[in-house]
């Protein structure tokens, strides 16, 4: 007997995974205020170089701060003050003739910065002085947090299947509790950089271990609804993260507030059951037993509490194992394999790229920058509704191609469009960050439907670690502005283009039999035409970790 028919019999979707998806659902949420939190915890406020400390006793001692102001920094075209230079010397004449201000010499701010507090009244640009030359460092950031995520992804893929989910999930909880915290009291760019570094490699595993656990408890039917939750908790945590940041403007208070939900994660944990399936694979039968009994009663599946003997689940045990004989080097030791892995490996490349590369940068709209992160993040619920309708009518492929190429031309289209139409920018915007996020719900079901079942969960693992590589990449894209100030979005809008061509080389999944070994996509035979479960129900081995 596999496992999917012994779930089936103390009921799949019964209260018990209700139950497990609801003590999930709190650090589910913390991953974006962790993965997006640069937007506000780095923003650069207006700021302008501090002239008051000139010449106190002198006769600039007598000027008042708008005159201060006027003969020692130039003034830019829209009539503020600059915020990198100021002059080399008092202009003086400037107090009655103002129009020449851009004419004498100027130097670089040598006495520090005044910044505006409207806002925030804290961030790391202010805290560190992180601007004009090295502005960059802001950016760079998001970089590390990311790098650290992706490193996570292969650590923690390789410790949830070592030492269980539970376990490792726990030990995620831990590690982003102190490091999280750690990093709100840094004294220090380079130290709060290596505790942002280990911050998201912590979290990776929660997000991992928190998925993998959900879907593992459900049937097939239900896996499907599983993902729609999970990818929903993301939403709702991007969401919260635009208010809770609107109400805490301290970049170190803002960041205890989004790691202290894991607290409360830590208490639930007690209640967080072990992966039966994990411990079948692992040979630990009677630990299985009690989780499956467990499950049964709290199902109000009576007649099936403590009626799994240990020779039935040990037969069990053994026909999991024949799953485990599959690694990495299976996705490119055949040529059909190879082709797969790289076609789906620029898409989701291409997909993490597109979407933090909207995501990260939320300025230029004439909105302010909490009600377009809070926009951008509302768009993405009724687009996960509307793309997995369009999945069962149109199919996968189309659905994957469509929605990347159409959130390039929506990045293309508002290269050309006035910035004085603000409004009109904002929307396209915004229909492109919805699409963006349409893309990206739908790679998790189509990835896990192209691959085999024999190597699903190593393709998923591998195409994971791809988007981990798109998304370190786009902050660093969006430096290119000092470049030319269009070049980023050149750039996203190209790779997101790109990759929708990509997914077009990719093969139909809807409605077709599910490969089963890599025979099957080597050497492809006729295969028995089906109706799916309602978006591809049968996700044998979703892995999916989030954004």
């Amino acid at each position: 007997m596999k496992f999917d028919n012994m779930l089936e019999e103390v009921d799949g979707f019964g209260p018990f995974q209700i139950t497990l998806i609801a003590l999930l659902c709190a650090p589910r949420i913390v991953l974006p205020c962790n993965f997006l939190l640069s937007n506000f915890i780095a923003a650069v406020p207006p700021h302008r170089c501090d002239v008051s400390a000139l010449d106190h006793g002198g006769l600039l001692g007598n000027l008042t701060r708008e005159q201060r102001l006027v003969v020692s920094i130039p003034v830019r075209a829209d009539g503020e003050p600059e915020s990198c230079e100021m002059f080399a010397e008092p202009q003086l004449q400037l107090l009655t003739n103002s129009s020449n201000s851009s004419g004498p010499p100027t130097v670089q701010c040598h006495s520090g910065w005044v910044y505006d507090t409207t806002s925030f009244s804290s961030t790391l640009a202010t805290e560190w002085d992180l601007v004009c030359g090295r502005k960059s460092l802001t950016k760079t950031i998001s970089t590390i947090f990311f790098a650290g995520v992706m490193m996570g992804a292969i650590a923690f893929g390789f410790l949830c299947d070592k030492y269980g989910r539970r376990k490792t999930l726990l030990a995620s909880y831990i590690m982003a509790i102190v490091f999280g915290f750690s990093s709100a009291f840094a004294n220090s760019y380079v130290l709060f950089a290596v505790l942002r570094f280990l911050t998201g490699f912590s979290l990776t595993g929660i997000s991992i271990n928190s998925i993998v656990l959900s879907v593992e408890w459900v049937d097939i039917s239900h896996r499907s609804a599983i993902a729609v939750i999970g990818s929903m908790a993301w939403s709702i945590g991007n969401m919260l993260l635009a208010g809770v940041a609107f109400l805490v403007t301290d970049w170190r208070t803002l960041i205890m507030v989004v790691t202290a939900p894991l607290g409360f994660a830590v208490l639930t944990w007690w209640w967080i059951p072990e992966s039966a399936r994990w411990l079948l694979a692992n040979g630990k039968v009677e630990r299985a037993q009690f989780y499956l009994n467990k499950c049964a009663k709290f199902n109000k599946r009576h007649n099936q509490a403590n009626s799994f003997k240990l020779e039935t689940l040990s037969n069990a045990e053994i026909l999991e194992r024949q799953d485990k004989n599959y690694t990495y080097l299976h996705l490119v030791k055949t040529p059909k394999m190879r082709r797969l892995a790289l076609l789906t490996g620029i898409v989701w490349y291409g997909i993490a790229l597109t979407y933090y590369g909207i995501s990260l940068n939320i300025s230029g709209f004439g909105l302010n920058l909490y009600l377009t992160h809070f926009i951008y993040a509302a768009i993405e619920v009724p687009t996960k509704l509307m793309i997995y309708y369009f999945l069962n009518t149109i199919g996968r492929r189309k659905c994957q191609a469509g929605t990347l190429l159409l959130t390039g031309v929506c990045i293309a289209v508002n290269i050309f469009i006035p910035k004085g139409l603000w409004l009109v920018r904002a929307v396209v915007a915004v229909v492109g960050k919805g699409l963006s996020e349409a893309s990206f719900t739908t790679i998790f079901l189509y990835t896990t439907e192209l691959y085999p079942t024999v190597v699903r969960q190593n393709g998923l693992g591998y195409t994971n670690f791809m988007s981990r590589m798109g998304v370190a990449v786009a902050p660093l894209i969006l430096l290119l502005e000092d470049v030319w100030t269009l070049l980023p979005q050149v750039i996203i809008s190209s790779v997101a283009i790109t990759s929708g061509l990509v997914a077009l080389l990719l093969p139909e999944t809807l409605n077709v039999k599910l490969p089963e070994t890599i025979e099957d996509i080597e050497n492809p035979r006729l295969v028995n035409w089906k109706m799916a479960p309602p978006c591809g129900g049968s996700m044998g081995g979703y892995h999916g970790t989030g954004h």
